[in-house]
């Protein structure tokens, strides 16, 4: 806590200086109050003058006025110490968020980023308007109040040495039981953000397999966890209050008891006794509320460990400063290869078996390079090494020449063009979407970008064309209408290196192969916004042969090995795997002789549709899939 105060305080240090002095004033005519009031007992009620009653209420009016006005400077300095500091420490957090690489992403997982972001900072905030209201008043009011009873009178003074140290000690009890149930909790809010992220962004599907009663049951499971960990908090909390309130008016009872003595033999007055009485209530509810307050701190310091956990982070992906990398002449284009793979191995955080293993290939500029295979093959994963999304564990992926490692990331991820296989959009509008590689980008980029994505058509429909609003996910969009924005999106700028990673599995066979022409006619020309001179080099990752059967080179992916390495007619003749890939997809007659040359299938590819029936398509949802023998699904 005391490093995010020490961090984020720079600019609010004058309002924790104000704030606690204005507070200080307040509790100084706190502490008068009682004295008055005596005075008004003694020498108006006890004297039967009324004018002495008057003028001493006038005083305490005059006093009150004074204490809410110092009161209301302190609430205003609270808050925009804490609103500020809160802000701060969430640009904070969502600034080191997004410099995160997918390994502290997968480390720390979406809801609980989520939670820190929101609900660990909101604890913090209460923090700091406690401490700045409510932290140097309650300690100095009981201080004070101590000492203003002990001039009245050291006998009865003896009361608050007896009652302290007794509500001293039942705070330590209860609070050492309370402190590892308030990390419990952000865990459990934690587990409930996820569940609920789940729910909402699945909706449709847990409506179409009728699971809404499980993930309500789901959800209540995990709100039932957090329940119960807070309503163990609360039972020990609870005890506080009771016990500390028995404690002060047992006190006051033995003061009234003690003092009355004392005034009957004259070595008090009523108002003496009755100020000795306010100043102990006083003290004791002091205690009360700084007890309160440690409860407040002690969950503000959980989620602020949880603040610094994200915080001090360090991501394991970073440029380190490279000086940008020149880009090859075009006359070097046939020299430089656009992208090369040697030996390179990729590992998950806390996984002993690589998902990639010793991957090698080498893909000229211009070219297209195909990715196939089952499911859980590692095809996305390897593509994911490209832009540096993950660092390899060993061996190397170069991009033009140069190693990805040396490359600012800033400028790799200008040149490397990727679509994710979830199309993502966010809310706003279809401009706001494509221009997120180029905020300057004109019209007719965008425009030539949806024509090379199959999306122009429909865009045009819309009224209000590229500013037509997308919602939060682009749901007023069919997933194949999201899939060509996103591919637009990512031609936006002029990539030297486009990576589609499945990210035409909603698309028709029509749109698929108007899509792939017109990224082959793109590749055969020279990129004018770098200025490069150089083709549109393409990685496609597909489980349709239709997708890769045309690229230049097709690299067959099996648990995370390259099982075969050539073009389409290679591939069938040497591939046993590609070859059955095929023969799941494809009828012989379209193979031509190619399945002839090679071996046997190692099952039978079915009986043949009758003409003119459509046939299955992995790459189509809910198409049959491919058969990986050796058991890889993608």
């Amino acid at each position: 806590m005391l490093e995010l105060l020490k961090r984020f305080s720079a600019g609010y240090r004058r309002y924790f200086i104000i704030g606690p002095a204005c507070k200080l004033l307040e509790v100084f005519f706190d502490l008068l109050t009682p004295l008055v009031i005596a005075r008004m007992i003694d020498e108006g009620v006890g004297a039967r003058d009324p004018s002495a009653v008057l003028r001493y209420g006038a005083l305490l009016a005059a006093m009150a006025v004074v204490g809410m006005g110092f009161t209301l400077i302190c609430q205003k300095m609270a808050a925009l110490a804490s609103q500020g500091m809160g802000t701060g420490m969430r640009a904070a957090l969502y600034r080191r968020i997004n410099e995160f690489a997918y390994v502290e992403l997968d480390r720390f997982g979406t809801p609980s980023l989520i939670t820190r972001i929101t609900n660990d900072v909101n604890q913090i905030q209460l923090a700091i308007a406690l401490g700045v209201r409510q932290l140097i008043r309650w300690p100095f009011l009981a201080i004070g109040s101590m000492v203003a009873a002990l001039l009245i009178d050291v006998r009865l003074g003896l009361m608050f040495l007896v009652s302290t140290p007794l509500i001293g000690l039942v705070f330590w009890l209860v609070m050492a039981r309370c402190v590892p149930y308030f990390k419990q909790m952000q865990a459990k809010l934690d587990r409930i953000g996820l569940i609920t992220r789940e729910g909402l962004s699945g909706v449709r599907v847990i409506r179409a397999f009728v699971r809404g009663d499980h993930e309500r049951a789901r959800f209540r499971e995990a709100a039932e966890q957090q329940a119960g960990v807070a309503i163990a908090v609360g039972r020990l909390s609870s005890v506080l209050n009771p016990v500390t309130f028995l404690v002060m008016n047992l006190g006051v009872c033995a003061i009234l008891w003690m003092g009355g003595i004392q005034v009957e033999v004259g070595e008090l007055t009523q108002g003496e006794v009755m100020a000795f009485v306010n100043y102990m209530t006083q003290t004791l509810l002091s205690i009360v509320y700084v007890a309160n307050l440690v409860v407040v701190f002690t969950k503000a310091g959980a989620s602020a460990s949880r603040v610094n956990e994200v915080l001090h982070c360090a991501p394991s992906i970073t440029d380190g400063g490279n000086s940008p990398v020149a880009l090859p002449a075009p006359s070097d284009a046939g020299a430089v290869p656009a992208l090369r793979l040697d030996r390179a191995c990729f590992a998950f955080e806390g996984s002993e078996v690589d998902t990639v293993r010793d991957a090698t290939l080498t893909l000229g500029l211009g070219q297209t390079l195909g990715i196939i295979g089952g499911m859980g093959s590692g095809k996305s994963t390897l593509v994911s090494l490209i832009p540096r999304l993950y660092d390899v564990r060993s061996g190397s992926v170069e991009v033009m020449g140069t190693d990805v490692r040396r490359w600012p990331l800033s400028q790799l991820r200008r040149v490397v063009g990727i679509v994710p296989q979830r199309a993502a959009l966010v809310s706003g509008t279809i401009r706001t979407n494509l221009c997120w590689r180029d905020d300057e980008a004109l019209d007719g980029e965008l425009w030539a970008a949806l024509e090379m994505a199959q999306a122009a058509e429909f865009v045009r429909k819309l009224p209000r064309g590229l500013d037509a609003p997308v919602e939060a996910g682009g749901r007023n969009f069919s997933g194949g209408q999201r899939q060509r924005l996103t591919i637009a999106r990512a031609l936006v700028g002029d990539p030297l290196l486009l990576i589609l990673d499945d990210s035409a599995s909603a698309l028709d066979f029509k749109t698929d192969a108007a899509l792939r022409h017109a990224i082959r006619a793109r590749s055969g020309e020279a990129a004018d916004g770098a200025g490069s001179g150089l083709p549109l080099t393409t990685v496609i990752v597909s489980q349709r042969v239709s997708s890769v059967r045309d690229a230049d080179l097709i690299c067959v992916m099996s648990h995370g090995s390259v099982a075969g390495l050539g073009t389409h007619d290679e591939l069938l003749a040497e591939c046993p795997l590609y070859r059955e890939i095929c023969l799941s997809q494809l009828r012989r007659e379209e193979l031509g002789g190619a399945v002839a040359a090679g071996e046997a299938p190692a099952t039978p590819p079915g009986p043949e549709p009758p003409a003119g029936a459509s046939r299955p398509d992995a790459g189509a949802e809910g198409a049959r899939g491919p058969i990986d023998a050796k058991g890889g699904a993608r």
